[in-house]
């Protein structure tokens, strides 16, 4: 009897052991080196500056993405059931205002007052100043965009938005979240920054290669645009005029975090949020490819998590932190963007069921 026992015991263990060497997965890992981690010090000390924030409603909606405001002050969030939501200037009386039929993400007004949204499931849209959502493009370069994620309109009405990845859809893989797990495990350059010109109604590739393209700002002076580059914990500038035209550079890097959203704020600051802290394991594991491929054959549950952490970044023209604001307890959870007013910053989240700002005077702008 124990020695059936046993048998069955190590057959299950060598099935085991199987099954975490050759299940079949979806990701193919790629070797890479993660830059060294600054951790809660320096610029990045940790502090409890993030904490005052306070609730508004978006009605019962939750995950306020992205935040914009019209020229008459009103609020607009993108909500993960595709719901634009629009508050009063003073934070009251939450509506729907508009519906993408997908999962709009990042959100800018343009010159005329139309709202221009990255939508994850649809790609670039633009709603009128009546509601209505007309499509804008869905494809790049012959390649579909299929994760919509930022966008950020210039000056001469460009738009530039960023498509995630083109291997993970967000649509097909069951959502955001779950297509930025598999790109971010894999590690495989599958994002990229596009830029589509109202001019022709066409979009093209300005850059590619890269690891979960997220958050997408214009510079102040035009001549660059910013983008966000997840998984590799930093954000790059892609030179728009001048003599390094057409070509990128980092413009800040080995962020403690996971960077998201970017966004254009007063003073010539940048606005950067940051979703949750690195990963001790996953940063070790960056040079092991197989090992990544086991740990993704696990049950979820098993599966390195987003630590719930608030913190937000400003950085100047030069890439260097201006203000660091984090609220460790992570009461306001997976932090993703900010937008600034004269008064306030007002701060997005993934999953939240409230939209939430703090008082500028309370950090000293």
């Amino acid at each position: 009897m124990l020695r059936h026992a046993a048998l069955a015991g190590a057959g299950l263990i060598c099935l085991g052991a199987l099954y975490l060497l050759v299940w079949p997965v979806p990701i193919e890992p790629v070797a890479w080196q993660a830059p060294s981690n600054p951790g809660y010090t320096g610029a990045f000390e940790q502090n409890t500056r993030l904490s005052g924030l306070q609730a508004l409603s978006i009605g019962n909606h939750h995950g306020p993405e992205d935040i914009a405001l019209d020229r008459t002050g009103r609020i607009y969030a993108a909500t993960h059931g595709g719901h634009i939501v629009r508050l009063r200037a003073d934070g009251s009386n939450p509506e729907i205002w508009a519906n993408t039929g997908g999962r709009p993400l990042g959100i800018d007004f343009d010159a005329r007052g139309r709202l221009v949204v990255a939508d994850a499931y649809r790609g670039l849209l633009m709603v009128a100043t009546d509601g209505k959502v007309t499509e804008l493009a869905n494809v790049a370069d012959g390649v579909p965009i299929k994760y919509a994620d930022d966008v950020d309109v210039a000056a001469n009405g460009l738009i530039y938005f960023s498509d995630a990845s083109t291997k993970y859809g967000a649509r097909e893989c069951g959502g955001t979240y779950a297509a930025s797990l598999l790109d971010l495990m894999e590690h495989g350059g599958h994002g990229r920054l596009l830029v589509y010109d109202p001019a022709d109604g066409r979009a093209r590739t300005l850059l590619a290669g890269l690891n979960f393209a997220n958050g997408v700002a214009v510079a102040h002076d035009q001549a660059s645009v910013l983008v966000t580059e997840t998984g590799s914990y930093r954000v790059l500038r892609y030179w728009l005029t001048g003599p390094r035209q057409g070509q990128s550079e980092p413009f800040v890097e080995a962020l403690p975090g996971f960077p998201d959203n970017l966004s254009t704020g007063m003073a010539g600051r940048y606005w950067v949020a940051l979703i949750a802290p690195r990963n001790d394991l996953l940063d070790n594991l960056a040079d092991k490819p197989f090992v990544r491929k086991m740990i993704q054959r696990l049950p979820a549950f098993l599966r390195p998590k987003a630590v719930p952490y608030g913190h937000i970044i400003a950085l100047d023209q030069q890439g260097q932190v201006l203000l660091d604001l984090q609220d460790p307890s992570g009461v306001y959870p997976k932090t993703t963007g900010a937008a600034e007013t004269r008064d306030y910053l007002y701060v997005g989240s993934l999953v939240a069921p409230e939209m939430r700002r703090l008082p500028k005077n309370t950090i000293g702008l």
